[in-house]
């Protein structure tokens, strides 16, 4: 419920579509969701690097980094979580229509909370990725020592371990990124992107 029920939404001159024109691509969301591990932030931001090389307007919502200052407030609770997701698909969502192409590295562990970043967004302005990795490996790159802290019981409700994941049913994309190379993840999401005529390349 809206908290601030006088405050009107003023509709701008300049739209999204005037923007993407003056970008020279589409607006769109690309939702990597997946085990802590499973390669999510390193594909983001090498999918950014090949696009802004592309001269596409880009920007990356790490989940560490927004933690730091948006959402810097919330823990890691079941509510905390989905409000975490909450904030960020509203700041997704202005950054649609500023004609970006932002890219969000998420766990976003639960179904329900996906669906509703997919109805604040829009279905139409989202892709879904899933990062499916076997957690042994996600284990195994485990640099930051988490999931060992978790298997100790240091950290409660850690994601794989004593927290569900649930994997995306029926993902736009979905990379196997305990075997794919970086490259050929990049080259799964340029394709997609090509596909649906969000930016435009030639050799496809």
């Amino acid at each position: 419920m809206n908290k601030s029920p006088n405050v009107v939404f003023h509709k701008a001159a300049v739209t999204r579509p005037r923007r993407e024109t003056l970008n020279g691509h589409r607006s769109i969301n690309l939702w990597f969701t997946g085990l802590s591990g499973s390669g999510k932030s390193t594909i983001a931001h090498a999918v950014e690097e090949r696009l802004h090389l592309m001269g596409c307007r880009t920007y990356v919502f790490d989940g560490d980094n927004v933690r730091h200052g948006l959402c810097s407030d919330l823990g890691f609770s079941r509510e905390d979580r989905a409000e975490n997701l909450r904030r960020i698909a509203e700041m997704v969502k202005l950054f649609i229509d500023a004609g970006v192409i932002s890219l969000t590295a998420f766990i976003s562990p639960l179904e329900k909370d996906r669906q509703r970043v997919k109805e604040i967004i829009g279905p139409e302005d989202l892709i879904e990725i899933y990062c499916n990795c076997p957690l042994e490996i996600c284990e195994q790159r485990d640099v930051k020592g988490l999931y060992k802290k978790a298997r100790e019981g240091k950290i409660k409700n850690y994601t794989g371990i004593s927290a569900p994941y649930e994997a995306p049913k029926n993902p736009d994309i979905e990379l196997f990124t305990g075997y794919q190379s970086i490259e050929e993840c990049i080259e799964t999401v340029i394709r997609e992107l090509v596909r649906r005529g969000i930016i435009f390349r030639h050799g496809y």
